[in-house]
C-alpha cells in the first residue's frame, strides 16, 4: 500500500510507537489511504466506515499530512469538542505536525457581552436560582478567553439564561456592538480564517452556506477539503436550512428584546409597549387557532381552521404596525434598529411561509404546548446541494458507520445529488461471531396490536434479568417510552434511568457509574452515544424505526414519488429506517473486548420480505430465537471481563 497515511496507521508507524493500546486495522489504513488519494485529487468520494474501524483517524492522518486548509464539519457540538480537544492533539502529536487550529461554534455558543450588560442591568432576574446562575456567568465572563458556554460546567445546556446572554443572527447588533472589538464570536472567526484546519457542525455549516448567517463565508473560499463526519445527518439538516420557518419563538423573543431595547436607549416613541403586548397576543391567539396538544401536519390542515385567515391577518397588522413604529424609534440605539430589521425579516418570512405552496416545497406546521412553527420545506435537497458542490473545486468526503443500505449507497447519493460520487465501504474488524448475538424473540404481536408495548416488555425483562441490567432499552416513540417508564418501575431489579429526568449526558454518566443500570431513551440515544466495556451489555429496540406515515414532509415526499411511478415505502421510508437501526444496533458493541446481545423485537423483519434488507444491512451477528441461547450467553463462562479501550478513532 504506497501511501503515507497507511503507512503511519500501520506496525511501524507514529501511532503504534506512541499510542498504548493502538491497533492496526487493514481497514483503517485503506480508509486513509482513499481519502489521501480524494484529497489530492480534489474528487468526491463517500466512504462507510463499520464500527471500529477508526474512520476519526482514518481522515485526520490524511487531512493534517496534505497540508492543506481543511474544514471538518461532525453531526453535534459534543462530537465537535471530542475532535477538538482529543482526537485532533493526539493525531498532531503523533505526526509531529504543528497545524493550526479552530473550533467555530454557532455564535448561540459564545457569550454575550452586550447581551449580559444589558441583563445585569435588570437587577434581579426574578428568583434567587436564576440570579445564582446568572451570577457564575458574571464571573465565569470576567476570565474565559473563549467564550465558549460549554466551558462553564454546572448550568445546563438548556438553561433558560443561555438565549438571554447570548445572540442570535437577527439580534447581534454587528459592529455598532460597544463590545465589538471583545466579541467572542468575532474572535472565533478570525481564529478559523487563520487555521489551517477548522472544526464545525453541520448546522453551523449549513447555516452559513444557505443563510449566510453565521459569518464564516470569508472561510469557505479558502478551504480545499471538506470533510463530513457523520453525513448521514445531512439530508435532513439541509432540507431545514434550504427551507423557511417561521415560529412564536422567533416573534416572542423580537418582543422581548423590544422592550429590553427601549428600556435601554429610551426612544420614548409613543405606543411601543402597547403594539408589543397586542402583538404577543396575536402571537398566542393564533397558538390557540391550532387547537390544543402538539400535532406535526401539513398546512392543508390548518388552512381548513375557520378562524386562521383572521388570525393571520391580525398577527400581520400587528407585526407591520410595530415594525413602523420601530422605525421611528431606530435613530435612537442601534439596538432599536436592530429590531426594525428583525421585524422586516418576520414579516417577510411569514408572508413567504403562507403564501401557498411552490411547487418543490412542502408546507406543514408543527405545535407544542405553548409554541407554534410554520415551515417551508424543499421537497427535494439534491438539486439545490449539488449546486454548492459545483461552486468550486475541492475534496469533498462524506464518512459515516451507516451511510449503505444492504452494500448499496443509492438511497444516500440521490438524496445529497452525489450520484457521481466514488463510494467504498470498509466493514467492522469486530468479531461479530464471538461478540454478539441477535435475538428476535417468538410469538409477539405486530406493532399495531394495542398490547404491543407491554408484550416487548414482557419479553425483554428475562433479557435484562440474564445482563444482569446493563442495557439500553430504545423505543421509536416518546408514548411507548413513558408507558415503559410507568411499566418497569415496579418490574424491573436494577436501577432505571429515563431519558427526560436529567440531561442526556448526566443519564450516559449514572448509566456507566452504575454498572447494572437499565437505560430508556429515544431519538437522540440512537445515535452518538458510547459506552464501552461491561456497562452496557444488551440493546433492545423495540419496532422498526420507520417514519411516521403521517409526517408532512414524508407524506409529501412519497407522494412525489408516486406520482412518478416509484415506491414511497421501498425509496424512502425503508431506507431511512434502515439507517436509523444501523445507529441503533451500533451502540452495542463499541471494542474489541466488549460482548452482547442484540434484541429486535419487531415480528416484521422475518415475517416481511423487508426484513431481509434490514438484516443484510446489519453486521453478520449469529441469530437466535430462543431465549435459553440468551441466558447461556451471559453465563458465568461467557461473562465480559471488562477490557480497556482500544484507540479507534
Amino acid at each position: 500500500m504506497d501511501s503515507p497515511s497507511a503507512d503511519c496507521l500501520g506496525p511501524g508507524g507514529p501511532f503504534a510507537a506512541c499510542l498504548p493500546g493502538f491497533l492496526v486495522r487493514p481497514a483503517q489504513q485503506q480508509m486513509a489511504a482513499h481519502i489521501e488519494a480524494v484529497i489530492a485529487g480534489q474528487s468526491v468520494c463517500i466512504a462507510e466506515s463499520g464500527t471500529g474501524t477508526g474512520k476519526t483517524f482514518a481522515y485526520l492522518v490524511p487531512a493534517l499530512l496534505s497540508g492543506k486548509k481543511v474544514l471538518i464539519s461532525t453531526g453535534t457540538r459534543n462530537l465537535q469538542d471530542q475532535l477538538f480537544r482529543r482526537d485532533l492533539p493526539l493525531v498532531r502529536e503523533a505526526l509531529g505536525l504543528n497545524p493550526g487550529m479552530a473550533l467555530l461554534k454557532g455564535r448561540s455558543n459564545y457569550l454575550c457581552l452586550a447581551r449580559l450588560e444589558r441583563i445585569e442591568l435588570q437587577g434581579s432576574f426574578g428568583g434567587r436560582s436564576a440570579d445564582a446562575v446568572l451570577a457564575r456567568i458574571r464571573e465565569w465572563a470576567g476570565i474565559t478567553a473563549s467564550g465558549d458556554i460549554a466551558e462553564l460546567g454546572g448550568v445546563s445546556e438548556d438553561s433558560e439564561l443561555w438565549p438571554l446572554v447570548t445572540s442570535t443572527a437577527e439580534n447581534c447588533l454587528g459592529s455598532q456592538c460597544a463590545h465589538y472589538s471583545r466579541c467572542h464570536v468575532n474572535r472565533a472567526r478570525r481564529d478559523a480564517l487563520a487555521a489551517d484546519v477548522v472544526v464545525v457542525n453541520h448546522h453551523l455549516f449549513f447555516a452559513d452556506l444557505v443563510l449566510r448567517e453565521e459569518g464564516f463565508g470569508q472561510l469557505l473560499p479558502g478551504v480545499e477539503a471538506i470533510i463530513f463526519d457523520e453525513a448521514h445527518q445531512l439530508p435532513e439538516i439541509a432540507s431545514g436550512f434550504f427551507g423557511i420557518a417561521i415560529g412564536s419563538q422567533q416573534l416572542n423573543a423580537l418582543c422581548r428584546d423590544v422592550l429590553a431595547e427601549e428600556e435601554k436607549e429610551g426612544s420614548a416613541v409613543a405606543g411601543l409597549a402597547q403594539s408589543v403586548q397586542q402583538l404577543e397576543e396575536s402571537v398566542s391567539g393564533l397558538r390557540q387557532v391550532f387547537g390544543s396538544g402538539v400535532q406535526r401536519a401539513p398546512w392543508s390542515v390548518a388552512a381548513a381552521l375557520p378562524q386562521l385567515p383572521g388570525a393571520l391577518a391580525q398577527l400581520r397588522e400587528r407585526m407591520g404596525g410595530l415594525a413602523g413604529l420601530l422605525e421611528a424609534a431606530a435613530a435612537h440605539g442601534a439596538g432599536l434598529a436592530s429590531c426594525r430589521s428583525r421585524a422586516l425579516g418576520l414579516i417577510e418570512r411569514l408572508e413567504l411561509v403562507t403564501a401557498g405552496a411552490e411547487a418543490d416545497f412542502v408546507p406543514w406546521f408543527e405545535t407544542g404546548a405553548r409554541s407554534f412553527m410554520l415551515h417551508l420545506t424543499p421537497l427535494a435537497v439534491a438539486p439545490l446541494f449539488r449546486r454548492f458542490l459545483a461552486e468550486d473545486r475541492k475534496a469533498w468526503v462524506f464518512t459515516s458507520a451507516t451511510l449503505a443500505i444492504d452494500h448499496s449507497f443509492a438511497h444516500f447519493c440521490e438524496a445529497l445529488g452525489l450520484n457521481e460520487a466514488d463510494a467504498q465501504q470498509w466493514d467492522s474488524p469486530f468479531d461479530y461471531a464471538r461478540q454478539a448475538l441477535l435475538y428476535i424473540p417468538q410469538d409477539l404481536p405486530v406493532p399495531a396490536d394495542p398490547r404491543y408495548t407491554e408484550c416487548v416488555l414482557e419479553a425483554a425483562l428475562p433479557v435484562i434479568d440474564a445482563s444482569r441490567g446493563r442495557t439500553f432499552l430504545l423505543f421509536t416513540s416518546h408514548r411507548a417510552l413513558r408507558f415503559a417508564a410507568s411499566y418497569l418501575a415496579s418490574r424491573c431489579a436494577f436501577p432505571l434511568l429515563v431519558q427526560g429526568s436529567a440531561p442526556r449526558a448526566r443519564l450516559l454518566d449514572r448509566f456507566r457509574q452504575a454498572g447494572n443500570a437499565v437505560l430508556l431513551g429515544t431519538g437522540s440515544f440512537w445515535e452518538g452515544v458510547d459506552v464501552r466495556g461491561e456497562a452496557l451489555s444488551t440493546v433492545i429496540i423495540d419496532k422498526l424505526p420507520f417514519a411516521a406515515p403521517d409526517d408532512p414532509v414524508t407524506q409529501a415526499r412519497g407522494e412525489a414519488l408516486e406520482r412518478d411511478g416509484r415506491s414511497a415505502f421501498m425509496e424512502l421510508l425503508l431506507p431511512d429506517a434502515v439507517i436509523a437501526l444501523k445507529q441503533g444496533a451500533g451502540r452495542l458493541i463499541r471494542d474489541p473486548g466488549d460482548r452482547g446481545v442484540l434484541m429486535l423485537c419487531d415480528p416484521r423483519l422475518l415475517g416481511k420480505g423487508y426484513g431481509r434488507i434490514f438484516l443484510a444491512s446489519l453486521p453478520p451477528i449469529p441469530r437466535t430465537r430462543e431465549l435459553a441461547d440468551v441466558q447461556q450467553f451471559f453465563g458465568p463462562s461467557c461473562a465480559r471481563q471488562a477490557q480497556p479501550a482500544h484507540p479507534a478513532r
